[in-house]
């Protein structure tokens, strides 16, 4: 600290110019601005960082002016911080009070017999938190409205549909590595329970037995090959879970001790759709209905031809939470379903209002690619330089994604004051409070007024939302460290921007007018 202070007592007395941080603002006409430059360029000039690369800009919502930038106009790999293009966009195309329905429809009407001589067909419209309340079980709304309809059998299937997403079930540039995991699951228009399965692993009751796996739900469990060995007793536990990209057979294998306690995975589904109508079969079967026929799925490119000559029948909706409150969700812990389903459902929108309009398109386009036309055309819009933001994906799941810390201010600046956003900046995590920030900046002078969305993946790093200082200014910022491999001595990586965030709330003056 007393480098940092010396510095900026050179500049107060009259230090030459060229002697400042290129691209800072000068500041030596308030002394705690000068001061918060002074630690930030001393923060970021630290050895550990010389192979790194830092993007930073800090402006002020109350003024307007930048305090401080680095790098901004470069461009970083994002992380999730890429979520709150998503977010923004969502809330404004969709709008924060639309809710998402998940509809049964039958291909035709029972008979006096209580016979219904037809398919059933489960469609979704990519709400992604369907089954996530288990309070309620939304199968069961349906499968009670059908016996309630006067339906006490079904001769024909039970179809998944999830083609109102016209694109794969995983975001562009996403890695393979990634696709077995919670983070990875796949994304459907017809989703449930988040499109994970929890496999529980426990010791054999006996040693050199092959260990006991479940899943939960079971119906959503894959094919499993079980070559994980119990041992006895001291011994270490060794647990690997591997399924190819693409693949349906789970590997277990390695070893577990036979006094180990209940072990824990999360793991992606292969075909959500396909869970959702077994859920929807055995609710069916609570409810005395039998189907006769298969359960299937559909997913795009495939065409749903069984409804082809068909009077579609609606027998019931269920009802997604607000589009705010799945943003908030999405935003707070970060999760990467929410937000594709989110763009892909910008995308679907907007094909379905071409359609509607009789607009047809000469080539095929991707509900994907038709969202993040959507967030362009958004961007532009609010005046956001589009330059500084290559976004392919909603979820910032992508190392092909590119932004400038400038590009991410500018949107967070416009969004700071606009009462319309106000579901947007709600749904930021609080520094020690809540969301992926819990146990970040706790007990400092973050806490409570930092409100920011977070992004981490290998070797890059990032932060962005907004600030309150201690003189009560409130700032919008963007942090991004990428190429920042940890030195072995030192902590954790997130908490160098962390270090960031307290300066910029331990700052004691207002930035002048």
């Amino acid at each position: 600290m007393r480098l940092c202070l010396g510095l900026v007592m050179a500049c107060l007395l009259g230090a030459p110019v060229a002697a400042q941080k290129a691209g800072s603002p000068r500041a030596t006409a308030n002394p705690g601005l000068a001061i918060l430059t002074a630690r930030i360029d001393a923060h970021l000039a630290q050895p550990a960082f010389a192979d790194a690369a830092w993007g930073v800009k800090v402006v002020s919502l109350d003024t307007g002016k930048t305090l401080y930038t680095h790098n901004a106009d470069k461009l970083f790999v994002p992380a999730s911080t890429a979520k709150l293009y998503t977010a923004a966009l969502a809330l404004d195309a969709l709008g924060p009070d639309y809710r998402i329905p998940t509809t049964l429809f039958a291909t035709g009407k029972p008979g006096r017999d209580g016979e219904l001589r037809g398919d059933l067909v489960l469609v979704g419209y990519g709400d992604p938190t369907l089954g996530f309340d288990t309070r309620v079980s939304w199968a069961d709304t349906l499968a009670i409205a059908l016996r309630k309809s006067g339906v006490r059998s079904v001769r024909g299937a039970l179809i998944g549909d999830a083609t109102w997403f016209a694109a794969p079930l995983y975001g562009s540039g996403w890695e393979a590595a990634d696709l077995q995991s919670w983070f990875g699951a796949p994304v459907s228009a017809l989703s449930v329970d988040e499109n994970v399965v929890r496999v529980v692993v426990r010791p054999a009751p006996q040693p050199g037995g092959k260990a006991r796996i479940a899943f939960d739900p079971p119906g959503s469990a894959p094919d499993l090959d079980n070559e994980l060995r119990t041992l006895r007793a001291p011994a270490r536990t060794d647990i690997s879970l591997y399924r190819a990209p693409g693949g349906n057979s789970l590997h277990a294998f390695g070893s577990i001790a036979s006094d180990a306690e209940i072990q824990y995975f999360r793991l992606a589904v292969q075909d959500p759709a396909l869970v959702a109508v077994e859920q929807l079969r055995a609710a069916l079967a609570r409810q005395g209905v039998s189907v006769q026929g298969k359960s299937r799925s559909l997913y795009w490119p495939e065409r749903n031809t069984a409804l082809g000559g068909h009077q579609l029948q609606r027998v019931a909706d269920v009802w997604s939470p607000t589009v705010a409150d799945i943003v908030n969700r999405g935003l707070k812990v970060s999760q990467n379903l929410y937000m594709q389903n989110l763009l892909l459902m910008v995308g679907a929108k907007a094909a379905a209002d071409e359609r509607a309009a009789g607009v047809e398109s000469p080539v095929f386009v991707s509900t994907e690619t038709r969202g993040i036309q959507a967030l362009r055309n958004y961007l532009r819009r609010i005046g956001v330089p589009l330059e500084g933001v290559l976004i392919e994906d909603g979820p910032g799941l992508s190392r092909r994604d590119l932004t400038s810390p400038a590009a991410l201010t500018a949107l967070l600046v416009r969004l700071g004051d606009n009462p319309d956003a106000r579901a947007f900046r709600l749904a930021l995590p609080e520094a020690g409070v809540d969301g992926s920030l819990t146990g970040r900046m706790r007990n400092s002078a973050a806490q409570g007024r930092i409100h920011a969305k977070t992004g981490s993946m290998a070797f890059t790093y990032a932060l962005a939302g907004y600030a309150r200082t201690a003189a009560d200014e409130r700032l919008a910022f963007a942090f991004m460290l990428n190429n920042y491999r940890r030195p072995v001595d030192a902590g954790r990586p997130t908490a160098e921007l962390d270090a960031i965030a307290v300066m910029l709330a331990e700052l004691s003056e207002r930035s002048p007018n």
